[in-house]
């Protein structure tokens, strides 16, 4: 834990008791501040309350003697409408910040040095912020890592010399972190994402630029036009930029090159590696997020070495493109993860003979903007409540059975692909719909993808089962 000194003896009103929320209930109060934290489901003020944490309706406070609202990243700030516990803030005057402000300020006040990279943008964000702390790891480092990828900031070690930090950051975060300050802050993309909580495309980009508008070194994505703009316009503010890019060479920054990753540096350049031996970065986009990797870790002091030998060795994030086994020229991947037909794009895109699982719950659009994939798909096997829609899409365009349920599909899919004789295939679960008509959420959808592919005979299995 990170106890949170900086608002010692100062009142603290808490809304949103969720696992972040009530983990940063619990380091204000051992920091020695006075909370008061609520929530509108009586559950979680229940459970806040069994874990020591002064409860009480913010309803009730004397809102002139709150010196500050920490408020939940879930829970609306502006859009569609603020929050009641917002409105009492703003109306009092009071502050409103969130878990990474309260990081931020820890840092600054007792280890202001310590490498602290902050990553964030639409797509991309966990697998770059699980590879940065990998690589750092494997180097050696004392490396901690959270935020919007599952742990949050303030359960984390307090910061200390020469230990590194690695937070992912969602919008929402960053809307409640005026002085969030990394020693290197990525913005991978942008596009359209969570509009309904920032009221519009441009709102959402302003939130995302403040996260590199105030980083020591600033590493941006730039293959669409708003990140293009930000990186242009905080380089003209002063901040140090470097650009990184999956499509475009670059005159200076980090671009890929098919699978190499190509340093430009003042008219020169040269390959820093080659991602093509490296299964869990296939792919253009992982190009994208290798090459923020390597950025990052060089801004922090990493060598070139060091960063080559933790791209080698990434095991990659689970449910995302993960390879989970191999049976001759059959790999088995899960993406369970791709919950809609975007998601599922960069994994089909990554293939070149693919049997491929998919359905569940349907999302709007189903998968005919996936068409252009169609022809690296041998066969696909549909299950769950949208096979019956995405028969009709693939129509004789794709072969495909009804297999209805991921067991079925995996036997038939690893039996189909073993009698292919074409050369190195996929079996694919990147179901494109989400998961609860048949499984709790992804992560159980893909557990049952891991432990099926583990049933096939004759499989070397790549991760635990």
């Amino acid at each position: 834990m990170i106890p949170v000194t900086t608002l010692k003896g100062k009142s603290v009103a808490l809304f949103g008791l969720g696992g972040s929320g009530l983990a940063t209930a619990l380091a204000l109060a051992a920091g020695g501040a006075d909370v008061t934290a609520w929530d509108d489901s009586a559950a979680s003020v229940e459970n806040a309350s069994t874990a020591g944490v002064k409860t009480g309706d913010l309803r009730a406070l004397d809102w002139k003697a709150i010196d500050a609202l920490v408020l939940s990243p879930g829970v609306p700030l502006t859009h569609p409408k603020p929050h009641w516990s917002a409105e009492l803030a703003k109306a009092a005057g009071v502050e409103i910040i969130g878990d990474v402000e309260l990081f931020a300020r820890e840092r600054r006040a007792h280890a202001p040095d310590c490498p602290f990279i902050a990553i964030t943008g639409t797509n991309g964000k966990s697998t770059t912020t699980a590879l940065i702390a990998h690589i750092l790891k494997a180097s050696g480092r004392d490396t901690q890592l959270g935020g919007n990828i599952g742990t949050a900031v303030l359960t984390l070690d307090p910061p200390k010399a020469g230990r590194f930090y690695v937070v992912e950051c969602s919008s929402y975060q960053i809307d409640l972190a005026p002085t969030l300050n990394p020693s290197a802050g990525i913005l991978l993309n942008l596009t359209p994402d969570h509009l309904d909580r920032h009221g519009s495309m441009q709102l959402y980009a302003d939130v995302k630029e403040r996260l590199v508008a105030r980083s020591k070194t600033a590493i941006v994505g730039v293959d669409d036009t708003y990140c293009e703009i930000i990186a242009d316009r905080i380089e003209r503010a002063g901040t140090k930029v470097v650009r990184i890019s999956k499509r475009t060479a670059l005159a200076d920054g980090i671009y890929a090159e098919g699978s190499r990753l190509i340093l430009a540096q003042g008219g020169a350049t040269r390959e820093i590696d080659d991602l093509s031996p490296i299964q869990t970065l296939r792919g253009n986009h992982n190009a994208q997020n290798a090459a923020a990797a390597v950025a990052a870790c060089l801004a922090v002091g990493v060598s070139e070495n060091e960063i080559r030998a933790g791209l080698a060795s990434f095991l990659g994030l689970k449910h995302r493109m993960q390879p989970v086994g191999r049976r001759g020229d059959t790999l088995f991947v899960n993406d369970s993860k791709a919950t809609n037909a975007d998601a599922a794009a960069p994994a089909l895109s990554s293939f070149e003979r693919i049997y491929w699982i998919a359905g569940g719950v349907p999302k709007e659009g189903g998968i005919s903007s996936l068409g252009s994939f169609f022809p690296k798909i041998a066969k696909a096997y549909l299950i769950g409540e949208a096979a019956p829609a995405f028969a009709e899409t693939l129509g004789g365009a794709v072969a495909h059975e009804m297999s209805g349920t991921l067991e079925k599909a995996v036997a038939d899919a690893a039996a189909d692909a073993e009698k292919d004789g074409v050369g190195p295939v996929a079996v694919l679960l990147s179901p494109a719909c989400a998961s609860f008509d048949q499984y709790k959420n992804f992560e159980v959808r893909g557990d049952a993808f891991v432990k099926h592919v583990a049933g096939v005979p004759g499989v070397s299995m790549l991760v635990a089962v």
